[in-house]
């Protein structure tokens, strides 16, 4: 029997895009169970065109985050704060029932009429598959190109759970890094997480288009030091990542900046399990991933 799944979309002035979204959904060969639309304070009529778009999709719906609080409080400017997490949150409880799978899905994303009959496919042939997703492609001057992750990494615009792991790696931090976090307790807990290789989504925003590169790149600098990684990791990412994005520098300026303050540090069993991942003689590994190679 094929899973059922829901979406929930965090969408910030997001009207640009939903439409897209809408059409990609209405033609997959396997519809949603469920699909929450969450406004996030947009300002540009993304919350009037969802209601617009639910009047034709029978299994849309949409809700708002405006004056949802994070744990420390009042709801912040920016992804620091974890806007996006707080409103897929908020839409994970609106659910009705509850799915095999649920997804995070991000507005700025297209994919094929099979995206989801595909990835629910690789949850129905592996039970412990706990997080998984498409792999990214952007756009870079006239063509499309994949970017790829290392270390069974799920990028967050398809980034699907199983639900049984979803309650596992509960509740979700409310910060820049919560993807990592959560992938490396559900591997803790006995789960795998991966990319789906041959299964491309395409995102329409690179990263850092919104909020800036530098502010994107400062923001993975203090994730790093949240997350405890090691030093020749991060100086070696920031390498491979400099090389077609100048900005990716701003990662040593951001996690100098955290460690300068004594930001907090992720939960100590997490830092560890990363830390185990970045040993040097698994590099090869993680440079043969960023290359998008399979493992030999």
């Amino acid at each position: 029997m094929t899973l059922a799944y829901a979406l929930v979309t965090p969408a910030r002035d997001e009207a640009e895009n939903l439409r897209r979204l809408a059409g990609c959904l209405a033609e997959q060969t396997i519809p949603p169970q469920a699909w929450l639309v969450v406004d996030d304070g947009s300002t540009d009529g993304t919350a009037e065109l969802a209601e617009e778009l639910a009047a034709e999709l029978p299994w849309l719906r949409v809700l708002s985050s405006v004056g949802a609080r994070t744990k420390d409080g009042p709801l912040e400017d920016g992804r620091q704060a974890g806007r996006d997490i707080i409103a897929f949150t908020n839409g994970i409880e609106a659910l009705d029932t509850h799915p095999d799978v649920v997804l995070k899905l991000d507005a700025d994303v297209s994919f094929a009429p099979d995206f989801f009959e595909r990835l629910l496919t690789e949850f129905e042939a592996d039970a412990r598959l706990g997080i998984a997703g498409g792999v990214c492609w952007e756009r870079d001057g006239d063509e499309w190109r994949p970017y790829h992750v290392t270390g069974g990494h799920v990028r967050g615009a398809t980034r699907a759970y199983r639900w049984q792991c979803l309650l596992d790696v509960s509740p979700l931090e409310e910060r820049i890094g919560w993807d990592s976090v959560d992938e490396m307790r559900a591997n803790l807990s006995g789960w795998s997480t991966r990319s789906v290789q041959g299964l491309p989504f395409y995102h329409h925003r690179r990263l850092g288009e919104r909020d800036g590169a530098r502010r994107e790149w400062e923001a993975q600098g203090r994730m790093a030091h949240y997350l405890g990684y090691r030093v020749s990791y991060l100086l070696a990412r920031t390498l491979w990542r400099a090389r077609t994005e100048r900005a990716a520098v701003a990662m040593l300026s951001g996690y100098a900046t955290a460690a300068w303050r004594r930001e907090p540090r992720g939960p100590a069993e997490v830092r560890a399990h990363l830390r185990r991942e970045q040993r040097f003689r698994k590099l090869p590994l993680r440079l043969r991933e960023a290359l998008g190679r399979p493992a030999s």
